[in-house]
């Protein structure tokens, strides 16, 4: 048995932990680079590098970060993601959870028509409609990338005027622009880690402002949750089709709001303050996969 770790940096910190757990485990692993595959058709060697196979050497491919990339790159390592999983490679999350967890409006609108409450949300390539919908939002938004994590380039807007010029020059650098209620969290949210159909961890970002982001400098605390919560979490994880993810919860004055889920989720911060070993337990998840 081979597990295959696919990302783009081999001294990722999550990348090493699981290395550090698969060997715990007994299980033969490598890290494997997007930019170092090569896909074949009618070809004897079908997908992998110059010298290892992935359909005949590797039962499982566990995903990190894909990276930035040009629009052809993004869709290439995703095309690769999905010739794996036809080729009976179990993967990590799977393609198809992956593309839906990393299109913000995607994902929303899913949950949304699942039933689960989430922010009211407009997204538009149309300069007027946003001006509208900020309006509409009640005039205290955030504006998000349809595409990013880490709350790398979310604004707070409040200001129609400075609304207005934002959402112009988010169109002429031809950006979708993605609307957002401010919701009012007193500077906190909950980060659920959701593995199979289990939040095997949890803890309460809080922020020096709105931003909850711990990479943005939000300090992490440990944090039991509810059942409701925890139900919540794991519900929309499986929504979203994913076997690990970060699930990320608002407790706002009319209830838990779902915010998003992120299908290659870094677990540092939340490792910090939890006794749980959170890369044994997604490895022993992925080896009772690969055994049923």
């Amino acid at each position: 048995m081979r597990v295959g770790i696919l990302g783009r940096n081999i001294d990722n910190w999550g990348t090493s932990q699981l290395r550090t757990s698969l060997n715990r485990y007994s299980t033969s692993s490598s890290f494997l680079s997007f930019s170092k595959l090569a896909a074949s058709i009618s070809c004897q060697r079908s997908l992998g590098t110059h010298n290892l196979d992935l359909t005949t050497q590797f039962s499982a491919l566990i995903i990190r970060p894909i990276g930035i990339g040009s629009l052809e790159e993004i869709i290439f390592r995703m095309d690769l993601l999905h010739h794996a999983k036809r080729q009976g490679i179990l993967v990590v999350n799977s393609p198809e959870a992956i593309e839906k967890c990393v299109d913000k409006y995607r994902a929303l609108s899913i949950l949304e028509e699942s039933g689960f409450t989430v922010p009211r949300t407009i997204v538009t390539e149309n300069t007027k409609e946003a001006i509208e919908g900020f309006h509409e939002l009640g005039g205290d938004i955030i504006t998000k990338p349809l595409f990013g994590s880490r709350g790398v380039g979310s604004t707070r807007i409040s200001d129609p005027e400075i609304a207005a010029r934002i959402f112009r020059s988010l169109r002429f650098q031809h950006n979708v622009l993605y609307l957002q209620e401010f919701i009012p969290h007193d500077n906190m949210d909950i980060r659920a880690f959701v593995v199979g159909s289990n939040v095997i961890a949890a803890m309460r970002r809080l922020g020096d402002s709105w931003k909850t982001n711990v990479s943005q400098g939000a300090k992490p605390a440990s944090a039991e949750l509810s059942e409701e919560l925890e139900n919540l979490a794991i519900d929309a994880a499986k929504c979203l089709g994913c076997e690990i993810s970060g699930v990320d919860i608002l407790e706002s004055s009319n209830g838990p709001v779902i915010l998003e889920l992120n299908s290659q989720p870094g677990w540092r911060g939340l490792q910090s303050v939890t006794k749980v070993n959170i890369a044994d337990c997604i490895v022993r998840h992925i080896l009772a996969e690969i055994r049923r």
